[in-house]
Formats: structure tokens, sequence, C-alpha cells
């Protein structure tokens, strides 16, 4: 996965945080991250919407039965750094802890990018939803 995802973060880096195959035309963002037991600095690619000025993502390791490492690391470490396109920002991620309002973002998610709409289908486990607030 991590050859498949440095894939990714160089073609994002190289295009001005464009990327083509399954994710053309989607809003991608990397999200650099510590991690929770090492303090490593790691780099992830993910699709995001919006919601006003914050950015949304969730954990949905494609409809694995277990959360992403990076949502590990992010509970732990909230603080993180945000490339779109071209800019680069720090922001504080937040875990949407209500039901009504994980699910109204979820649903954006499903909206922008339907696979994430049989990622929910494919596991029992809620899917964690992160807001990104500069």
């Amino acid at each position: 996965m991590s050859d498949w995802n440095q894939g990714i973060i160089d073609e994002f880096r190289a295009n001005e945080g464009k990327v083509g195959g399954m994710f053309e035309g989607a809003n991608m963002l990397l999200l650099t991250h510590t991690g929770a037991k090492s303090g490593t600095k790691r780099v992830s690619p993910l699709v995001y919407t919006t919601d006003g000025d914050r950015m949304v993502i969730a954990a949905s390791k494609g409809g694995a039965d277990t959360n992403p490492d990076w949502y590990h690391n992010l509970v732990a470490n909230p603080k993180v750094t945000v490339e779109i396109g071209t800019e680069t920002f720090e922001a504080t991620a937040k875990l949407v802890d209500d039901r009504a309002e994980r699910d109204r973002l979820y649903a954006g998610m499903v909206a922008h990018m339907p696979g994430f709409g049989d990622y929910e289908k494919k596991t029992q486990r809620l899917i964690p939803v992160f807001v990104l607030e500069r």
C-alpha cells in the first residue's frame, strides 16, 4: 500500500494537486500526520469534501473492518499539515462525535465519490469522519 500511496503523492505534487486513475476529478489532499506510537511524520493521500471552511475526510480504509493507521494518529496527534493543490497549511483534525453531523458529512463524501457508499456497505463499523480546521 505504501508504494501505491507514494505514487499518488508523487503525482499530486508533480501536477499541482491533480491525480488521475480512480481519483481523477476527485478532491484530493495530502495529509501529513504524526505517528501515535512512533512519532514519525507520515503522508496520506485522501479524498475530501468541504463543509464551509472545513475539509472533511473519512477513515474508510476501503470498507475494511479496521480503521486506517492515520485514524489512530489523528486521535493521538490532531495537529496536521494539509496540502491542497499548491497550498500547504497547518490544521487541526477533529473527530466528529455527533452522529447526525457525521452522517450528514459522510453523505457529502458519498455524493462526491459514490465509492464511499460501497465502503459503508462492506463493513460493520461506523466509518469515522474528521473535519480539518485551519
